[in-house]
């Protein structure tokens, strides 16, 4: 019995050129690790290398065949950067079958055939075979184009802090000027004032009160003088001790705004009474112009003076603080503390008027805050303000005050 064939009577002839694509893609692995650009090599439980592809052997300077069996520890990962031993024990590769631990790594270096190194990132994963480890495999690449990059990127933005520091450094320096200016400009401004304040207490007010005394003397010569029957010499007379009268008054205004004036200029009361008193006088000055009442305190040795320059400054931005509560607080009350505490002056003045935004006291045209600051700036000192609409407004300067003659270093 014959059986019949299931072949074709015709088959169709095989593409040579198929059948060798085929037997190439029957390896798709090697295929990978041949065409990749990345190093990839694989590693047995005593480190010996089992494979590795052709741009990991070239990146290390050899041929394929000369890195299969090696240590690849030995042979690429033996020192660290700078030369030093790299014991085997420690390498993040053998860790990765020893403990099952896979890792990342771009901090280290391999080294090549000729001795030299190349920076590199590699990675370490365990390979398991049946729930054992057998080995692992390593694929890396050389980073050397990225740490030049990082190596300039570090340099540029260190040149640029340098420049930072060098611009930040110039400008305190200008500010630094620019308060030393500022202060001295507001010495110079302090001894003209007193200057004026001198000549014009000196000079005008002692002609003032000369010219008072001879109008009143003529005022009362001419009331003195007899009667006279010409009816047109009584008017002359009348008008005559009119006009010295007017006169009296006039002079007599003078004489106070010329007081009030040498008072803004050069506060007289500092060279008389102190600071201290100073301060409590300008207070109730205040407080009796504006019709408001004074809660004072003032805490200090009173026997202490201060620099003439210090209690300048501190009864300046006093005034202007009591300023501030006249033109802007509409309060009736204000309330001053005044308390030397561990080396510092605190001086507050307090209201209980409509109070301000933050806004307000920061602002660019709020040049009498910034007058203040200035001033207590020059000597170590600060203000701060508290103020909230509605809730009033609290003003405080705190100074660091001189140590006494006989405590100061030698």
């Amino acid at each position: 019995m014959q059986l019949e064939s299931t072949l074709p009577l015709n088959p169709t002839p095989i593409n040579p050129g198929l059948m060798a694509v085929t037997d190439a893609w029957r390896n798709p692995l090697g295929l990978m690790l041949a065409s990749t650009g990345e190093g990839v090599f694989g590693v047995d439980l005593d480190g010996l290398c089992v494979f590795i592809n052709p741009a990991g052997a070239r990146m290390i300077g050899l041929e394929s065949e000369q890195v299969l069996g090696q240590n690849m520890h030995v042979l690429t990962h033996h020192s660290h950067g700078d030369g030093a031993h790299y014991p085997m024990d420690d390498c993040p590769i053998y860790n990765a079958f020893r403990k099952g631990e896979p890792c990342r790594i771009d901090s280290e270096v391999f080294w090549r055939a000729d001795g030299s190194s190349f920076p590199v990132e590699y990675s370490s994963y365990p390979v398991f075979d049946q729930g054992q480890v057998r080995g692992a495999v390593v694929t890396f690449v050389d980073i050397t184009e990225r740490k030049r990059a990082e190596d300039a990127l570090h340099q540029a933005k260190n040149e640029l802090e340098q420049r930072v520091a060098e611009r930040t450094h110039a400008l305190e320096t200008a500010l630094q000027q620019l308060r030393e200016l500022a202060a001295w400009s507001e010495a110079v401004r302090e001894e003209e004032r007193t200057r004026i304040a001198r000549e014009v207490h000196d000079e005008l007010g002692s002609l003032l009160v000369a010219l008072k005394m001879d109008v009143s003397w003529l005022d009362k010569r001419l009331s003195e003088q007899e009667q006279r029957a010409v009816q047109e010499a009584q008017a002359m007379r009348e008008r005559m001790r009119g006009k010295c009268q007017n006169m009296s008054r006039l002079i007599e205004n003078a004489v106070v705004n010329v007081g009030r004036i040498i008072t803004d200029l050069r506060p007289s009361i500092l060279d008389h009474q102190g600071l201290w008193g100073a301060l409590e006088w300008q207070a109730r000055e205040f407080v009796q112009s504006a019709e408001q009442e004074l809660k004072w305190c003032m805490e200090v040795d009173e026997q202490r003076v201060l620099p003439e320059p210090m209690a300048m400054a501190v009864f300046r931005i006093f005034q202007e603080m009591l300023s501030n509560v006249g033109r802007h607080a509409r309060a009736g009350t204000v309330d001053v503390d005044i308390v030397e505490r561990e080396g510092w002056l605190h001086l507050s003045v307090e209201d209980d008027g409509c109070g301000a935004l933050a806004q307000a006291f920061e602002s660019a045209q709020a040049y009498g805050i910034m007058g203040m600051r200035e001033r207590a700036r020059h000597f170590g000192g600060v203000i701060d303000i508290d103020s909230q609409p509605g809730r009033g407004t609290r003003m405080r300067l705190s100074m660091p005050l001189p140590l006494p003659l006989d405590q100061e270093a030698p």
